[in-house]
């Protein structure tokens, strides 16, 4: 998830596939210009996007069009699935890290 946050976070600020950078430089570089709300905000609509693709397709399946095939729909739900579920995950860290510095003592 994390790497995949990083690569998100590349492709905002347009850093993905630096080649004269070496691969640490070309992540600190990334991670560097880009904030984790940034990176997450892209996660989060790619998610959206690939659970408006899915809502389609089934609507499309389900209306009788003969381009779109049971098993596409299907890996394409399960794409939808596993995002969101990455996400949910996230989401859970997060609040559970937010608790837990709220309990701190100062």
């Amino acid at each position: 998830m994390l790497s995949q946050l990083k690569s998100a976070a590349a492709r905002v600020h347009g850093t993905e596939g630096i080649g004269t950078l070496q691969p640490a430089e070309a992540e600190a570089s990334a991670v560097a210009k880009t904030g984790f709300a940034d990176a997450l905000k892209l996660s989060l609509d790619q998610v959206n996007v690939a659970q408006g693709k899915t809502e389609a397709l089934g609507k499309r399946f389900a209306s009788g069009d003969n381009s779109v095939n049971l098993s596409d729909l299907m890996i394409s739900m399960q794409k939808a699935n596993i995002g969101f579920q990455a996400t949910v995950q996230v989401r859970n860290k997060l609040v559970s890290a937010y608790q837990e510095m709220m309990n701190m003592q100062v």
